[in-house]
């Protein structure tokens, strides 16, 4: 008893010290952006707007806000609220959408199949029951509009968070090297200032193409120091300056705040909002860590690190209201260590950065993934850490801008004021979801969704409004920014959608493919050919198209569609759904690939190889399922089941067993049961014992030669078994052949003004200067032929 005590204690220590292991890498990843707020918020809030007095009511009324907006909307909302919202582990806006689509049908994919939901990572922990089915979720699901409603608002957020990737490396690398105007004068500070910050952002982006992975061991001692330094900092200006500070903790001090300045205290607001940037980032990056990982992180480092730093500035200001300098972080350090601090803020700016920049690779991916964003190219830096990606195209617009915004305008106070209003729009999306989570995937009374949604809601409102204000000093720009992104997500997700309703209603019957022989001039060539399609059934039109131009195809044809299902993990597997199309000796297959949004597509070579593995899988349990017949659902009957997809036809049926599908048709005869009796040297023996036995006796024999017929039947099947493996093996060394289409879209005679714009001309121009499925597919160009399809929506 005493050991299994001690064992049971030295797992839970193992356990902790794993956890407390997670909380401390976690500050470099998760923290960064937050935590180098103390450099531009009273700065930013104190920037025109008010000014402090001798009475110090403005300088207590910020750090009473600072406080609980710390508190309130970090602390409360995410880390004990938020974060318990997880999809299997994972986090962030698109976590929130997927588990609303899994509980409501709500989905706008368009490939969707009853067969996703038997995947382990789609199951949920609390199967919906009758009496939770509220009203809420039926009106949600009644409403189509409301469908495009919501994916709209997760789409602003996203925008939001894109804007935020811009805004951040600039606001921090600014705020960080602004140090300088302490030993330079104010001619000279613009110029070195500007030109230092345009080169580390430069130096910043170019190298991410190496991954996090390779630098991100000193990310976290970067974060850790910089918060012992800031909290250090605090401390001394305390005892120094104010040990009396810590009395503008008291919410009254909000009230006497506003009291006083009116008007331009609530327009401060927007500067005070910055306290709160990065908390997005506990949610979204929750699947790189745990729940409890980061719950500790904030709860005892980083929270009372953050508090002690706003109250020491605070205190240092309370005593220098004639300050010579600019108010900011910079004025509140001592001399003797200027230097070292401005270097680890130099330091902690970039981790800050580097994370926002990751964020943004990471949600560009799940938007593409989803249907919602132009292809680009996604280049998966590290083979042991999974989520870690690398975009190029967008790595360097996103350098561009930054650099843009930063010449562009050269201030803390409009960065300040942009990045503020990006930062509110995110929260307010996380939480207008949060309040559905809360009804149709927790269960809970609408009374407590109403209650989160109106205190959380009216405060981020509060600061809302107050970047609304700023429009023309900076709050333009995200607005400005997510109006582009809205209309180029909302376009190709339209016209993805549109096409896949023409492939739907333009797809071609199993019949027209049977037919398809020597009598027709049609040969088959070696090798193996992968036709691509977004059907989940039927024959794709660009085939009909390719045989049509080209009347031959390959020897194993394979129908390939990669869809993305709404979970965040498919796991490898799940991931293959393969079929039959036709006959055994078409030697057509069907194969569905199913990526979740947080997935990295598999590079060509992987993919061949696993495909053709599957195909043998395939049709090894095939062979065995024809074989054994009714004997083998009954001795599966536990793992098998029968689903049909939503655009499902008469001519198959899909059936998933395990991991496995096949494809079969509805004609198919019903499978002979075989009886055992002793085996008989030939067949000759069995006609001539029939002849010259009893009546009875010959009943008994002809069983015994059903028996041995049915013998050579599995005889011959085996030999077929053998000939169709040896035919996708001689296959599979002739080579692959990945057959695309290359598609042109047309809105149709008639169509309104925007749709033509949008379809003709927007779309199109997005689908040349982006990546094609080609490039996203990661197809050499030696295996690829593409055909023109024209479509019209």
């Amino acid at each position: 008893m005493d050991l299994n005590f001690r064992k049971c204690f030295a797992s839970k220590k193992e356990s902790w010290r794993s956890v407390v292991l997670l909380a401390y890498q976690s500050l470099g990843v998760v923290y960064g952006d937050l935590s180098i707020s103390p450099l531009y918020v009273f700065r930013s809030t104190f920037a025109e707007d008010i000014h402090h007095s001798e009475t110090n009511e403005e300088i207590f009324g910020v750090l009473s806000f600072v406080f609980w907006t710390l508190t309130l909307v970090p602390l409360i909302k995410y880390v004990f609220i938020v974060l318990r919202a997880d999809d299997n582990g994972e986090g962030g806006t698109f976590a929130l959408y997927s588990l609303l689509c899994r509980h409501a049908k709500v989905s706008l994919l368009p490939n969707r199949q009853l067969a996703d939901e038997a995947l382990s990572t789609y199951k949920l922990e609390h199967p919906p029951e009758k009496n939770h089915d509220s009203w809420l979720k039926r009106y949600l699901e009644k409403h189509k509009s409301l469908h495009t409603a919501l994916l709209v608002l997760v789409l602003i957020g996203t925008c939001m968070v894109i804007g935020d990737g811009i805004l951040t490396p600039a606001i921090s690398v600014f705020s960080a090297v602004s140090g300088l105007e302490l030993s330079m004068s104010k001619e000279h500070h613009e110029y070195a200032v500007i030109p230092i910050t345009c080169v580390i952002l430069v130096c910043l982006f170019a190298l991410q193409h190496f991954g996090t992975h390779r630098i991100g061991f000193v990310f976290a001692p970067i974060v850790l120091t910089w918060l012992l330094c800031i909290s250090s900092l605090g401390i001394y200006n305390i005892i120094k300056w104010n040990p009396h500070v810590y009395k503008a903790l008291s919410p009254t001090y909000m009230f006497m705040f506003l009291k006083k300045t009116r008007r331009s205290g609530w327009m401060s607001l927007g500067g005070i909002l910055l306290c709160i940037t990065g908390s997005e980032a506990m949610f979204a990056d929750l699947g790189h860590f745990s729940y409890a990982a980061i719950q500790i992180a904030f709860t005892f480092v980083v929270y009372p690190a953050l508090i002690l730093a706003y109250m020491g500035q605070a205190a240092y200001l309370s005593r220098h209201h004639h300050s010579i300098y600019k108010i900011g972080f910079y004025v509140s350090v001592p001399q003797s260590v200027k230097w070292p601090v401005l270097v680890i803020a130099i330091l902690a700016s970039v981790v800050g950065s580097q994370a926002i920049i990751s964020g943004t690779f990471s949600i560009i991916n799940q938007s593409q993934s989803l249907g919602c964003f132009p292809r680009v190219k996604v280049v998966h830096t590290s083979d042991k850490i999974h989520g870690q990606i690398y975009i190029p195209e967008i790595n360097w617009l996103l350098m561009i801008l930054c650099i843009a915004v930063t010449i562009g305008f050269r201030d803390v106070k409009h960065l300040g004021n942009a990045s503020g209003l990006a930062v509110m729009a995110v929260m307010l999306v996380t939480t207008c979801l949060m309040s559905l989570v809360i009804v149709i995937c927790w269960h809970k009374p609408p009374i407590l969704a109403m209650a989160f949604l109106l205190f959380f809601g009216s405060v981020e409102l509060l600061y809302f409004s107050a970047s609304l204000t700023k429009f023309r000093e900076g709050a333009w720009l995200p607005i400005l920014l997510a109006l582009f992104l809205m209309t180029v997500m909302f376009v190709w997700h339209y016209a993805t959608v549109k096409k896949y309703e023409y492939d739907l209603h333009n797809k071609v019957s199993l019949e027209w493919l049977l037919a398809l022989g020597p009598s027709l001039g049609i040969t088959r060539v070696p090798g193996i050919g992968l036709v691509f399609t977004d059907l989940t059934s039927g024959i794709p039109a660009n085939f009909s198209r390719f045989v049509t131009n080209l009347p031959a195809f390959h020897r194993v044809l394979v129908f390939v569609c990669v869809k993305s299902v709404p979970v965040p993990y498919v796991p490898p597997a799940e991931r293959y759904l393969v079929g039959r199309v036709g006959p055994v000796d078409h030697r057509s297959y069907r194969c569905i690939v199913r990526y979740g949004y947080r997935d990295v597509h598999q590079d060509v070579d992987s993919f061949e190889a696993e495909l053709v593995s599957r195909l043998a899988d395939f049709i090894r349990y095939d062979w065995h399922r024809r074989t054994q017949g009714g004997a083998h659902d009954q001795d599966h009957d536990d793992t098998s089941r029968s689903v049909r997809s939503n655009e499902s036809t008469s001519e198959s049926r899909l059936a998933v067993i395990g991991t496995v599908a096949f494809e079969i048709e509805e004609s198919l005869q019903p499978e002979s049961v075989s009886v055992g009796f002793t085996t008989v040297e030939s067949i000759n023996d069995v006609i001539e014992m029939e002849t010259t036995m009893q009546p009875q006796q010959a009943n008994a024999m002809k069983r015994v030669r059903f028996a041995v017929e049915e013998e050579e039947e599995e005889e011959e099947e085996e030999m077929e078994l053998m000939e169709e493996m040896e035919e996708l093996v001689t296959a599979q060394q002739a080579g692959t052949a990945f057959i695309l289409g290359h598609s042109h879209v047309k809105a149709k005679q008639g169509s309104s003004l925007v749709k033509r714009l949008a379809v003709n001309f927007g779309y199109n121009f997005l689908r040349r200067n982006c990546r094609g499925p080609d490039v996203s597919l990661k197809v050499p160009p030696v295996s690829l032929l593409e055909v023109g399809m024209v479509y019209i929506v």
